[in-house]
C-alpha cells in the first residue's frame, strides 16, 4: 500500500472502534459513537477502516494489543466500513476503493471465520451497489482462491472464497445470468462450482453446493448446460458423511422438481429411499430440508403421481416426524395457566399490512384467505441476506418448535398436499394410526393423530365425512384435555372440519354438532391459556369464513364472546381478535349493521381506538380491522367516520413527514410504512361506505388537503404504499368525483407514469405489478367518470394499455384491468382511438374472453364497440372472434340500464357490418352453430 496511516488517528480510531462495541461502559459507548460520526468526515476514513480490517495483529503502538480486543476492533471496522459502502459508494475516492479492494482478499483468507465472513459481506456489498463490472476481477480471484491449483491457498482462504462467492450469488442472481461483454459469468461459474464440490474440504462442497442452488430454480442456459453433470454430483455427494453437504443435496433436489422433472423422474425410486433415510436424520435441519421434496413433488403438475407406488413407505415416515420430539417438549414447557402475564416484547412478532382490500380484475376486491393451516409458517423478516456470522447461524437452537419452520410442520403440510393429490387413498392408509393414536395416553401421540387428522381434512374431505359424526364429538371433547398443546392443535383440526359442521342443514345435526364446535372454540378463546386463546380466534377466524352466512343467527352470542375477549387479551392475542372481527364483517356484511350487533361491538372498537397511540403497531391491525367494519356497516359507519378519517389522514401526514426528514437527515429513521397502507385502505373504506355527500365532506373538510397528501402517496417509494394510493383514486373517481376534479390533471400526471412497463425493476416486479394493476382498475373508473376531460391524456393512456395487453410477460389480472380500462376509454373518445383499433384488436378480445362477466366488462365492451363502429373495415382479421365473442356474452344479472346499452351497443354494431359484408348470412355461417343459433335468437340476424 502507497497510503500509510498516522499512528496517533490509528489508535485513535482503534479506540474508538473498541468502545463503540462495549456493553459495559455506555459513556464509552457513547462518547465513540459521536467521534465515530465525525470521524465519517475525513476523507481517509475507509483508508483507516480497511486498513484496520485487513490487520491481523494490531500495528506496534497502537492501543488496542489484546488479540480479543483486536478482534472486536477489527469486526467494528468492517460493520462501518460496509455501512459507508452502502450508503455512499459512489462517493468514495478511488484511491480509497482500490484499498479496499486490496483488503477484502486478505480478510477471505484470514484464521478467524467471523472475519471472512465480514470480507465475504463487504464484496457483496461492493458488487450489489456498485455493479458486478465495477470490480471485474473479484470473481476471478475467488475463483483462484477456490480451486487452489497450486495449493498456494490455505483451507481458510478456500472456505472464504467460497463462502463470499456464494453472498455474492445470493444477492446478484440475475446479473450473474445477464450477457455482458459478449458473455454471461455464470456460463463460467457454475462448472467452477461444480469442480468445487470435489473439494476435500467439506465447508467448500456445501457452499459450492449453496452457490449453485441460486440457479437450480431457475430456467438459464447456462443450467441447462450443465445439468447432467450437476445430477452425477448430486448422486455422487449424496452419501456425503457431513449433514451440510447432504442438506445442500437435498435442497437442490428439491429446486430442480420445478424446474427439471424430466431428469428426476428416471431416478424417483432411488430418490424416495434417498429422501426418507434423510428425513430419519438426527439432524433436524437436514431432515426439515429432506421433508421439503415431498411438498415439492406433491405440487408439482405432473411428478406426484410418480410418488403413488411408495406411499405405503412414505406416510409412515411423515407420521413418526409429526410427534413432537422430548427436545421439543422440553422447550415447549408444560402446561401453564398464562393468561394475565403480560406479554413480552420479543414475543409479539412484527406484523405487517396484509393488504386485504386491493384491486382484483375488472376491479373486484379479493380478499386474504383466513385460514391458517397450522404449519405454515413464513419466515421473520430480520438481517439482510447474508448478514448473519457464521457463529450466529445457528442461535435459534433454543427458539420455540411452534414458532419456527420444523421437520414436524413440514411433514404435515406434506401429508396435506398428499391428501389433495391421493385423496381417500391417503386417509385410508391413516386409519389404522388414527385408531390407535387419537385416544392415545401419551398427548404427544395424542396430538399428532389429532394433527394428522386435520392435514388430511381438504383432501380427504369426502371418505373421512362418514366418520365425522363419531370424530367431532370426540375432538370437541379434546378442547378441555389437560395438555394446552392438544387443545391447540385440536382447534386448528375443528376449523378444517367446520365447512361440514356448517353445511349440515338438518336442524338436529346442526344442533348436535356445529353449535357444540363453534361453542368449543369460543369457549377456547378464553382459555387460561394464551395459546390456546390465540388458537381459539384463529379457528373461530376460519370457521367464520367456512359458515359464511350460516352464522347469522349465532352473531350476537359470538359478539359478546369478543367483547370479553377484548377485556382480557393482552397485545399479541389481541392482534388475532382484530382478525375475527373482521372475518365476521366481511362474511356477514350488512348484518352487522344491526342496532343490538353494532351496539355490543363498537363501543369496545372505539374503546381501543382511542386507547392505541398513533405509533403503536397495534394501529396496523386496528386499522385494518375498521375497514372491514366500515365496509359492513355501511352509512351506519356515519357516527364513528369523522373523527377516524381525520385521524388517519393525521397518520399519513406525519408520516410523509417524517419520511422527508429521513431523506435529509441521517439521525432521522425512516417511518414504517404499514402507517401509510393500513390508513389509506381504510379512508377507501370510509369513502366507499357512507353517502357520497357525507363521504365528499369529510374530503372537503380534511386538513391537510386530502388530494395533495395521496399525491405524494402515489409517488412514495414503497410500492404497498402506491398500491393503495392508486385504490384509493379509484374509490375517490367512483364516490366523490367533483371532490376529485380540480386535482385530476396533477394525479393523472402521475398515474399515467405508473403505467410505463419500462419502469418495473426485475427485482421488484411482482410488487410493481399490483401497483401498476391499480393504477390500470383506478384509470378505468376515472374515465367512467371524468368522460370527455381526459382527452388529453388518452394517446398515452392508449399507448401504455396495448403494450401492457400485449405483454405476454405480464400477469393476466394486469392484463385483464388494463383491456377493460382500454375499453371505457372508448365510450368517450371512440375517435381519438380508432385508428389504432388494429394494433389492439385481437388482444383485446382474447383477454375479455377470459374476464368474469361484471358491469366492468360490459362498458368495456360498449366502448370497444363505439371504437368499431369508427373503424369498422379495420377487424377483418378477427371479425369472428368478434362475433363469438358477442354470441357468448352473457351476464343475466347485468342491471339495466347498462344491460340494455350494451345491447343496443352490439346489435349497432352487428347492422353496421351487415351492411357492409356481402353475403353476411354466409360469413355468419363460419361460425360454430350454437354460436349462429345465439346471434339469430339474441339479435335477430
Amino acid at each position: 500500500m502507497s497510503w500509510q496511516p498516522n499512528q496517533e488517528s490509528l489508535g485513535t480510531l482503534a479506540t474508538c472502534l473498541r468502545d463503540s462495541l462495549s456493553g459495559f461502559n455506555q459513556t464509552a459507548q457513547k462518547q465513540a459513537e459521536i467521534m465515530l460520526t465525525q470521524a465519517k468526515a475525513s476523507p481517509d476514513i475507509n483508508n483507516y477502516l480497511a486498513f484496520i480490517f485487513s490487520s491481523a495483529t494490531p500495528a506496534p503502538g497502537t492501543p488496542v494489543q489484546q488479540p480479543t480486543e483486536w478482534h472486536v476492533v477489527r469486526s467494528a471496522a468492517a460493520i462501518m466500513l460496509k455501512n459507508n459502502i452502502k450508503s455512499n459508494l459512489k462517493g468514495i475516492p478511488e484511491s480509497s476503493l482500490q484499498l479496499i479492494k486490496l483488503a477484502i482478499p486478505l480478510g477471505i483468507q484470514d484464521t478467524n471465520s467471523q472475519i471472512r465472513s465480514f470480507a465475504g459481506n463487504l464484496a457483496t456489498e461492493i458488487v450489489r451497489c456498485g455493479g458486478l463490472y465495477s470490480w471485474p476481477e473479484l470473481l476471478e480471484v475467488l475463483l483462484k482462491m477456490i480451486g487452489n491449483e497450486g495449493n498456494q491457498y490455505s483451507n481458510e482462504a478456500q472456505e472464504g472464497a467460497m463462502a463470499a462467492m456464494a453472498k455474492i450469488c445470493e444477492d446478484n442472481t440475475k446479473v450473474l445470468e445477464r450477457e455482458q461483454n459478449g458473455q454471461r459469468p455464470l456460463n463460467i461459474l457454475l462448472p467452477k462450482f461444480i469442480e468445487a464440490t470435489k473439494s476435500p474440504l467439506p465447508k467448500v462442497r456445501a457452499l459450492a453446493l449453496k452457490a449453485i442452488n441460486e440457479f437450480t430454480p431457475r430456467k438459464n442456459q447456462a443450467m441447462l448446460n450443465v445439468i447432467d453433470t450437476l445430477l452425477q454430483h448430486l448422486f455422487y455427494l449424496s452419501e456425503d458423511k457431513y449433514p451440510d453437504v447432504r442438506r445442500e443435496v437435498c435442497r437442490a433436489f428439491v429446486r430442480l422438481v420445478e424446474t427439471r422433472p424430466d431428469k428426476l423422474l428416471p431416478h424417483i425410486g432411488g430418490l424416495v429411499d434417498y429422501i426418507l433415510t434423510q428425513q430419519k436424520s438426527e439432524d433436524e435441519e437436514l431432515a426439515t430440508e429432506a421433508a421439503e421434496f415431498w411438498l415439492a413433488v406433491g405440487e408439482h403438475d405432473n411428478l406426484w403421481q410418480a410418488l403413488d407406488p411408495y406411499l405405503g413407505k412414505i406416510i409412515p415416515v411423515l407420521l413418526e416426524c409429526m410427534v413432537y420430539s422430548p427436545e421439543d417438549i422440553a422447550l415447549l414447557g408444560g402446561a401453564s395457566d398464562d393468561e394475565d402475564e403480560e406479554d413480552r416484547e420479543e414475543d409479539i412478532k412484527p406484523k405487517f399490512a396484509k393488504k386485504n382490500l386491493k384491486r382484483g380484475a375488472a376491479g373486484a376486491e379479493e380478499g386474504e384467505s383466513q385460514e391458517d393451516n397450522g404449519y405454515e409458517k413464513m419466515a421473520e423478516e430480520g438481517l439482510e441476506e447474508g448478514e448473519i456470522d457464521d457463529e450466529d447461524e445457528d442461535d435459534d437452537g433454543d427458539e420455540n418448535p411452534d414458532e419456527k419452520w420444523t421437520l414436524r410442520k413440514c411433514s404435515a403440510a406434506a401429508l396435506d398436499v398428499f391428501a389433495g393429490d391421493f385423496g381417500g387413498k391417503v386417509f385410508h392408509s391413516i386409519l389404522p394410526y388414527l385408531q390407535t393414536n387419537l385416544k392415545h395416553e401419551d398427548w404427544p401421540r395424542r396430538e399428532a393423530a389429532v394433527l394428522a387428522l386435520g392435514a388430511v381434512a381438504d383432501g380427504c374431505m369426502g371418505v373421512v365425512v362418514p366418520h365425522l359424526p363419531e370424530l367431532v364429538p370426540y375432538l370437541i371433547s379434546l378442547l378441555e384435555d389437560p395438555e394446552p398443546v392438544v387443545r391447540i392443535i385440536t382447534c386448528w383440526t375443528l376449523s378444517r372440519y367446520s365447512s361440514w359442521a356448517a353445511s349440515l342443514t338438518d336442524g338436529a345435526q346442526k344442533q348436535s354438532y356445529f353449535e357444540p364446535l363453534m361453542e368449543g372454540i369460543l369457549r377456547r378463546m378464553l382459555d387460561k391459556n394464551k395459546k390456546v386463546q390465540e388458537a381459539g380466534a384463529s379457528a373461530m377466524a376460519t370457521l367464520e369464513e367456512k359458515a359464511g352466512k350460516q352464522l347469522e343467527p349465532y352473531c350476537g352470542p359470538i359478539i359478546q364472546q369478543f367483547v370479553l375477549c377484548f377485556s382480557k387479551y393482552k397485545d399479541k392475542n389481541r392482534w388475532v381478535l382484530y382478525d375475527c372481527v373482521q372475518t365476521l364483517a366481511e362474511h356477514i356484511g350488512p348484518v352487522l349493521a344491526r342496532p343490538e350487533l353494532a351496539g355490543q361491538l363498537m363501543p369496545t372498537i372505539i374503546d381501543r381506538w382511542q386507547r392505541v397511540p398513533d405509533q403503536s403497531r397495534e394501529m396496523f391491525p386496528l386499522l385494518e380491522c375498521l375497514s372491514y367494519i366500515a365496509m359492513a356497516l355501511g352509512d351506519a359507519f356515519t357516527p364513528y367516520a369523522e373523527p377516524i378519517f381525520n385521524r388517519c389522514v393525521n397518520i399519513i401526514h406525519q408520516n410523509l413527514e417524517q419520511s422527508m426528514h429521513a431523506k435529509t437527515n441521517a439521525n432521522f429513521d425512516q417511518p414504517d410504512k404499514d402507517f401509510l397502507v393500513t390508513s389509506l385502505d381504510l379512508l377507501s373504506a370510509i369513502i366507499q361506505a357512507l353517502e357520497n355527500a357525507k363521504a365528499a365532506e369529510l374530503v372537503t373538510r380534511s386538513q391537510p388537503a386530502f388530494f395533495e397528501l395521496l399525491s405524494f402517496c402515489m409517488e412514495d417509494p414503497s410500492d404497498e404504499v402506491q398500491q393503495s394510493a392508486y385504490a384509493l383514486v379509484g374509490d375517490c373517481s367512483k364516490y366523490v368525483p367533483e371532490q376529485l376534479r380540480p386535482f385530476i390533471h396533477k394525479i393523472f400526471t402521475i398515474l399515467v407514469k405508473k403505467l410505463d412497463l419500462d419502469d418495473i425493476l426485475d427485482e421488484e416486479i411482482d410488487s410493481s405489478f399490483s401497483v401498476v394493476n391499480n393504477a390500470c382498475w383506478s384509470a378505468g373508473e376515472v374515465a367512467m367518470q371524468f368522460k370527455e376531460e381526459m382527452a388529453p391524456f388518452v394517446p398515452e393512456l392508449l399507448r401504455r394499455f396495448v403494450e401492457i395487453i400485449s405483454n405476454p410477460g405480464v400477469p393476466g389480472g394486469v392484463v385483464e384491468n388494463a383491456a377493460i380500462a382500454l375499453g371505457r376509454l372508448g365510450l368517450f373518445h371512440a375517435a381519438i382511438i380508432a385508428p389504432h383499433l388494429p394494433k389492439f384488436a385481437h388482444e383485446f378480445l382474447t383477454v375479455m374472453d377470459e374476464v368474469d362477466t361484471s358491469e366492468e366488462k360490459a362498458t368495456a365492451f360498449r366502448g370497444f364497440c363505439n371504437v368499431v363502429s369508427q373503424n369498422p373495415q379495420s377487424i377483418e382479421n378477427v371479425l369472428l372472434a368478434f362475433f363469438s365473442s358477442i354470441a357468448r356474452y352473457q351476464d343475466l344479472k347485468l342491471r339495466n340500464p347498462i344491460k340494455q346499452e350494451l345491447h343496443e351497443a352490439f346489435l349497432s354494431v352487428l347492422k353496421i357490418y351487415q351492411q357492409l359484408i356481402p353475403g353476411f348470412v354466409d360469413f355468419l355461417n363460419k361460425l360454430p352453430p350454437q354460436d349462429q343459433q345465439a346471434l339469430k335468437t339474441t339479435y335477430g340476424l
